[in-house]
């Protein structure tokens, strides 16, 4: 494996490390409910010693966790960007605030499984093809497939744009990580309050 491969493998493992403590993170928060604090040590009424007072409550999360993981996310918006330019993708998708819009995107033509990260198939073409979902005649949702960019057969692509077109990738799908957790905090956050959601 060359050093650029290993080194956007590392990012890979670092992402997928950043995401699952964000999880860890947004789980433990809407874990977390406030128990009642005693003023004083209540009696237990079968023994003479009193019961102590229950624990502390667990310390919030401390805000410098959200702004350490906001500026994380911003960092990785602003590199996706330059990717982004670097890449031409701009010319499937000229509006760069839509490109986190798309459901999910994909990487043809090169392996991102761990077993074989960052190999080019044999006699692929490379591409980068973004995921929506669209109604049919019917009514019903069907996966729809956009090339945002095609970059030739995978035996030709030089080194250094197979780990640009591999880090465009992993970088998108690392926001939209980040946007699924904001999703599913929010809702999290609905069940903390002591209205119902119907």
């Amino acid at each position: 494996m060359s050093y650029n491969t290993e080194r956007l493998k590392a990012l890979a493992d670092k992402l997928d490390e950043k995401i699952a403590q964000k999880r860890a993170v947004s789980l433990s928060v809407s874990d977390s409910m406030p128990a009642p604090k005693n003023e004083k040590a209540k009696e237990h009424p079968d023994a003479a010693t009193p019961v102590p007072p229950p624990e502390e409550e667990p310390a919030a999360v401390s805000p410098t966790i959200d702004k350490e993981s906001d500026a994380i996310r911003q960092d990785n918006i602003r590199r996706v960007n330059t990717l982004y330019e670097s890449l031409k993708i701009y010319e499937k998708c000229p509006d760069f605030s839509t490109i986190f819009l798309y459901k999910a995107m994909n990487l043809s033509g090169i392996s991102l499984k761990e077993e074989d990260f960052a190999t080019v198939r044999e006699g692929k073409y490379v591409q980068v093809i973004a995921i929506t979902y669209e109604p049919d005649a019917n009514g019903k949702k069907k996966a729809k497939n956009i090339s945002l960019g095609y970059f030739g057969r995978g035996e030709t692509i030089e080194p250094v744009m197979k780990n640009k077109i591999i880090e465009f990738v992993l970088r998108w799908r690392y926001e939209k990580a980040f946007q699924n957790l904001t999703h599913y905090k929010d809702l999290l956050s609905k069940l903390e309050t002591p209205q119902t959601l119907f």
